[in-house]
């Protein structure tokens, strides 16, 4: 069930949110979704829910249309959270389990395994207001895949949560791919879309800057940071031309170099100067890239 968007553009007014995007997104995979705040990305999916008429394009799912009587096979986690706090935690889950066409039994049965999963079965009378912010996401995530859906749309599924918090759902994030759901995320932490997504999307102002497969993005942008230790002062490095950035660490520097070829003076400039502990040329995080491509310091 592969999810195609072509040529989709969605204007409010004379302001273009979506700029004649096309994607592919493969069925049972992890799809990253990233663009700073107002890049677009939230207006996109609430298009390929229905929730939005795109103004020009098309958006396909297994073929067809997506509408309401798909809904059973999607779920999706808005980034401002939607729960009723003064429901209890099951009667809520349980309500929206119905809603996409599940029986009662089958619902208490899944909110019980999950509950148990993330480690919160006592929560299942406790009303939602009374949870903590963290607690609360679990819950909206619950709403999200109770009903086993084929197509998850996660947007921004992380923020807020603990690093234990945010483990735990990573893993069940994987575990639904594994068990062959096709899931999309947005996400503003690019080491979670680095773990866990092959391919991705990095949207600017509407458009896309940067889209394919993790790996070959990695590989065409070029090996361009440098690590080195040792135990001389190393801030001569930054004045080698073709050195773009130059940060002092602890024990030795990062670098920053325009191509790979940089990397080989520098080593020539090395030699001699007293030992050198440490000479790595590493991989383009995907922090670089975007950085690199949307023109903007990104925490």
């Amino acid at each position: 069930m592969t999810l195609r968007l072509e040529k989709v553009t969605k204007k409010f007014g004379s302001f273009t949110a979506v700029d004649d995007l096309s994607l592919e997104i493969p069925e049972k995979q992890i799809f990253g979704f990233l663009g700073a705040n107002g890049a677009g990305k939230t207006t996109t999916f609430r298009m390929v829910l229905g929730l939005l008429d795109q103004t020009k394009g098309e958006i396909s799912w297994n073929g067809g249309d997506v509408g309401y009587d798909q809904s059973h096979l999607i779920g999706y986690l808005p980034e401002e959270r939607g729960l009723y706090p003064k429901l209890k935690v099951q009667e809520q889950l349980v309500y929206l389990a119905k809603l996409r066409g599940m029986k009662k039994a089958e619902a208490v049965q899944q909110i019980e395994r999950w509950l148990e999963r993330f480690k919160v079965p006592e929560y299942k009378n406790k009303k939602v207001e009374e949870l903590s912010k963290g607690n609360q996401q679990k819950i909206q995530f619950i709403s999200a895949v109770l009903h086993k859906p084929k197509l998850l749309i996660l947007d921004e599924p992380f923020s807020g949560l603990d690093p234990v918090n945010v483990e735990m759902l990573k893993k069940a994030v994987i575990d639904l791919k594994e068990a062959g759901t096709s899931i999309v995320f947005s996400s503003h932490r690019m080491e979670h879309v680095e773990e866990l997504c092959e391919s991705l999307c990095i949207l600017h102002h509407g458009s896309p800057v940067v889209h394919g497969k993790l790996n070959e993005i990695k590989k065409t942008f070029g090996k361009k940071n440098v690590r080195v230790m040792a135990d001389f002062d190393l801030a001569f490095l930054g004045s080698i031309p073709g050195v773009r950035k130059y940060k002092p660490l602890g024990d030795g520097c990062e670098l920053q170099i325009e191509s790979e070829d940089i990397a080989q003076r520098i080593f020539e400039e090395l030699q001699g100067k007293g030992f050198v502990r440490k000479f790595d040329l590493e991989e383009p995080t995907l922090n670089d890239i975007f950085i690199e491509k949307v023109g903007a310091s990104y925490e």
